[in-house]
């Protein structure tokens, strides 16, 4: 019995439709990773340096499965992507190209022998870089003959895998199997590749042509644990578990844990719809694992402020270790709650541009939480009211409208440092902008006075590294 690759598409299809955390992105990818997929695919890269830290930071988190990147058909492209993806214990470079005439020339705006041109050379490139290269061949169902010449320039140049899109979704399991025999005799090298197949669920078909496929020789079928219009994961999985004798083929997807991973995959695909800035969606359990003592050096440190989702400066890897040392030198362990804490704290430590006037917040049972802001930025004093789902979301939004822009809350912790009624009370917050993460402390007997001075912390940092102010 023949093993079938899973690849699973959901970072990759629910990019733009989810507003997902960067955060989420790599929790997601660990999850997938857990679950046994044998591949993982990411959008393309749009935004160079956003899009690149998160395919550094999901390289880092999977350990198992495949990562897939798709490049576009130039070699800026290809060597942007590779850079990012090269760090993956097992990287995989995506050719996608347009087969049929309609997206052609009305996509890629380019003639068949202009297609074919660019996609040789592409593939020739990627060959070079990494050694599992696919080819995706885009709408290969309404191909006029184009589909057979790409897919053996694809042969040709090495590509391991060959990806068949029924982008329509138009096919039926009986038409969908007889499209793949003909190809198969019309390219008998085809054979010796592993083809895989991508169904959109234009006519609620598109589980029941992937399994059609697999029966006919395919050897990989894109799914997705968060399923739209593609094949469900989950479905794939239990048909393969229950009917894996009469498929022929069998999958490494852990069952076992399929349903309890998949309800949490989509969780965090349902919360990423319209979130306010006080969410907070951390899993903790990865920080949890980090335990420090004195006797760690300077190396095992940084590696646990990088596990942490810092990208620092090495004088700030410095500060840290420094003010680790003296912590550790009082206590037996220090956490991942306590070392976030010494990040915020010791590592770029920059004049404020934003400063805290005045504040004041109305919340209640019966009303919505309101908060009023006054902050001094170079002498002039800037205003800003919002309501929120709480005082600190409210102080949180307030603080947004005045600098004129929203950033990604990546984590929020309130932690007590003194005991009694007039407790002092300390916050972490950790802002993301353009894909790095910025720390800032606060401490007050006035919780919410803590969270307003940890966010300008952090906020500060962003506008001191951004603007050079």
């Amino acid at each position: 019995m023949r093993e079938l690759r899973i690849s699973d598409v959901t970072l990759k299809q629910s990019a733009k439709e989810l507003g997902l955390s960067f955060k989420e992105k790599i929790e997601l990818s660990k999850l997938l990773d857990r679950l046994g997929v044998d591949v993982i695919e990411l959008e393309a890269i749009g935004n160079p340096k956003i899009d690149s830290l998160l395919i550094k930071s999901i390289a880092t988190a999977v350990r198992d499965s495949v990562l897939a990147v798709p490049v576009e058909l130039n070699e800026d492209s290809i060597r942007l992507t590779w850079n990012a993806l090269k760090t993956a214990k097992r990287p995989r470079l995506q050719v996608v190209a347009g087969v049929s005439p309609v997206v052609m020339e009305y996509v890629y705006r380019m003639k068949p022998e202009a297609m074919l041109r660019a996609v040789e050379e592409s593939l020739q490139l990627c060959r070079q870089l990494c050694e599992d290269v696919e080819f995706v061949a885009y709408d290969a169902t309404r191909s006029d003959g184009f589909l057979e010449k790409a897919i053996q320039v694809a042969l040709d140049k090495g590509a391991s895998t060959i990806t068949l899109c029924d982008t329509a979704g138009a096919m039926l399991p009986d038409e969908f199997t007889a499209f793949l025999k003909d190809l198969y005799e019309a390219v008998p090298e085809l054979r010796d590749r592993c083809v895989a197949v991508s169904c959109s669920d234009e006519l609620a078909m598109a589980d029941s042509c992937a399994i059609a496929a697999v029966r006919c020789g395919a050897g990989e079928v894109k799914a997705a644990a968060y399923a739209m219009n593609t094949c469900s994961l989950a479905k794939i999985a239990r048909v393969l578990s229950a009917k894996s004798d009469r498929i022929g083929a069998s999958c490494r997807v852990r069952t076992m844990e399929l349903k309890r991973i998949t309800a949490q995959i989509q969780r965090i695909c349902n919360d990423g719809r319209g979130r306010s800035p006080g969410y907070n969606g951390l899993n903790q359990e990865n920080g949890e694992e980090i335990m420090l003592s004195v006797h760690d050096d300077p190396s095992v440190i940084r590696g646990a402020v990088e596990q942490l989702g810092y990208s620092l400066a090495e004088e700030d890897h410095a500060a840290v270790y420094d003010a680790f040392s003296i912590i550790a030198s009082k206590k037996e362990r220090v956490t991942a709650k306590e070392l976030d804490a010494i990040v915020a704290s010791a590592a770029m430590q920059v004049p404020p541009t934003y400063i805290l006037e005045q504040y004041v917040i109305t919340s209640g049972n019966s009303i919505s939480s309101t908060a009023h802001l006054k902050l001094n930025r170079a002498g002039q004093i800037l205003e800003g009211v919002c309501l929120g789902d709480g005082p600190i979301d409210a102080a949180f939004l307030a603080i947004e409208q005045i600098v004129g822009r929203h950033f990604e809350l990546d984590d929020f912790q309130i932690q007590s440092v003194t005991e009694g009624r007039e407790a002092m009370g300390q916050t972490l917050v950790k802002l993301r902008s353009e894909g790095k993460l910025y720390s800032g402390h606060g401490i007050s007997t006035d919780i919410v006075g803590a969270s307003i001075r940890a966010y300008l912390s952090a906020l500060n940092k962003i506008v001191y590294e951004e603007e050079g102010v």
